[in-house]
């Protein structure tokens, strides 16, 4: 993603950490406006919506939480990612229940905050087919929703995305760190791959008439997982 038009606002009180974040996104070709403290943000958000914000929850004047808290009463749902310190569980936890995208804990590693920035647009920004078919399935990405024969089935987020991601790419082989990458914007060095089995697991036993041999999303072994329609 190197569209230069993708404005990210990049909300921090520590300044090396703006300017190293900042740095980062810009190679991957993001513009990035910074903000040190929460009424900064608020005004810049005024001034010009961004595409994303990277958002601190410490923040002087106006906490993080109350930015999110603010965005979302107002209807806007621009996709935020938070960025908290270790010992803010339950700062990080009230984030995604006010409506955050995404989180990293501190200190976060800038080339993950620039690949979560890519996941959170491509998930909110979805390109291709409104609607994907597979069997007795719909996928609709844009309005999220998954259907068996009319009847709604009920997915978790990530599983959702994972989903998405896979059923894009029919008889594609992906690797788990193919998928951490796309769907998490991570990689084996940050998270676990085993998070893409436990997903894949429950994928299938949503969608799949046996688990234990799927129809859909199949086991590519030694390497990873293939889609079929």
């Amino acid at each position: 993603m190197d569209d230069p038009t993708i404005d990210v606002l990049l909300v921090d009180d520590e300044p090396t950490v703006r300017e190293i974040v900042a740095t980062y996104l810009e190679r991957d070709g993001f513009q990035v406006r910074s903000a040190s403290d929460g009424e900064q943000a608020l005004q810049s958000i005024a001034t010009k919506c961004p595409d994303a914000i990277v958002l601190d929850l410490m923040l002087p004047k106006i906490s993080g939480l109350e930015i999110i808290d603010q965005l979302r009463r107002d209807q806007n749902m621009v996709p935020i990612i938070v960025l908290s310190a270790k010992g803010q569980e339950h700062e990080r936890v009230a984030g995604l229940e006010l409506g955050a995208d995404d989180y990293l804990p501190k200190p976060a590693s800038p080339r993950e905050v620039a690949a979560r920035v890519r996941a959170v647009l491509r998930r909110t920004r979805p390109t291709g087919p409104e609607s994907i078919t597979f069997g007795q399935f719909v996928l609709n990405r844009v309005a999220r929703t998954l259907h068996r024969d009319g009847q709604p089935l009920e997915l978790r987020p990530k599983e959702f995305d994972l989903l998405v991601e896979l059923a894009s790419r029919p008889g594609e082989v992906m690797t788990r760190a193919d998928l951490l990458r796309e769907v998490w914007g991570s990689s084996p060095d940050w998270q676990d791959p085993g998070t893409v089995t436990v997903h894949i697991r429950r994928i299938r036993q949503i969608i799949e008439q046996e688990a234990a041999n799927p129809a859909h999303v199949l086991t590519v072994y030694g390497v990873g997982y293939r889609f079929e329609c």
